[in-house]
Order: structure tokens, then sequence, then C-alpha cells
């Protein structure tokens, strides 16, 4: 069984605020869940996250294996968006901040040094390969005492 550890945080005032929802930007607008979804598939072989984030580059990510063997996913997106009136000579600035971490505690049968990542159409999805136990078959011809 992978285990979860969601941490967030969304920075877009002085005060930053857990409670906002993920993704609050013009280009993507407020959605009612808190946090990215996620699915956990088992196949004999290997085990399947996937985590929606549309709109997501593979660049908006960090996967990595931390010191105590959990797998980290982390996304980050920042968005700039600069509007300038013509006629006031002003410069307006908006800045998006977006961040999200998600821990998940593998189980001992995950092959840490054959797991992959990928993003396609707005979903990562990480390939975690299970240890391979080669059966070893012992032929042997047994003396008649």
């Amino acid at each position: 069984m992978i285990m979860m550890y969601p941490t967030f945080a969304r920075r877009n005032s002085w005060l930053p605020t857990v409670f906002n929802d993920f993704f609050d930007t013009d280009f993507m607008p407020k959605a009612n869940a808190t946090a990215p979804a996620i699915n956990v598939k088992e196949t004999d072989k290997a085990y399947i996250v996937e985590l929606a984030a549309p709109g997501m580059k593979k660049e908006n990510f960090d996967v990595n294996i931390n010191h105590e063997g959990n797998l980290v996913i982390k996304m980050e997106k920042k968005q700039e968006q600069k509007e300038e009136n013509k006629n006031t000579r002003y410069l307006r600035r908006e800045f998006s901040y977006s961040q999200y971490e998600q821990t998940l505690i593998l189980p001992e049968d995950v092959d840490k040094e054959k797991i992959a990542a990928k993003v396609n159409d707005g979903v990562l999805t990480v390939d975690l390969p299970k240890i391979v136990k080669e059966e070893v078959k012992v032929a042997r011809q047994i003396n008649i005492g």
C-alpha cells in the first residue's frame, strides 16, 4: 500500500493561506479541489501513480526519492502578468505562485532504481516497477544411499 502525505502552500497575498484552491490564475480558474487529484493503480509488474496537473509542463515538476526512501512529487508554477496602460504610462504587475508537494511512502517491493516519470496531456504519470524476484530452479541428482 502506498501512503500519501500532501503539503501545499499558496502565496498570492501578504499572508499565505493554505485553504485557498491550488489553481487560481487567469489561465486556470479556481477549481473546487484543494489539491490535484491522484490515482494509484497496481498491476502484476508495477504501481502507477497519476497526478492531474492541467496546464503544467515537465519543467513545473520535481520528482525524487528522499533520504527516507519515499517518493516526493513537487509542482511549482509561477506566473507574472504585465499590463501597460499607454495613457498614463503605468505598469501593473500581478504575481501568481502555486506550490504543491506530495510524499508517498513506497512499498518494499518497488525497484527504486527503475522509477520513471512523464507528463502527457496534463497528467503526470510515475511508473514504480516492482522488484522482479527470479525463481531459481535447483536441478540436481540426488544420490540414493
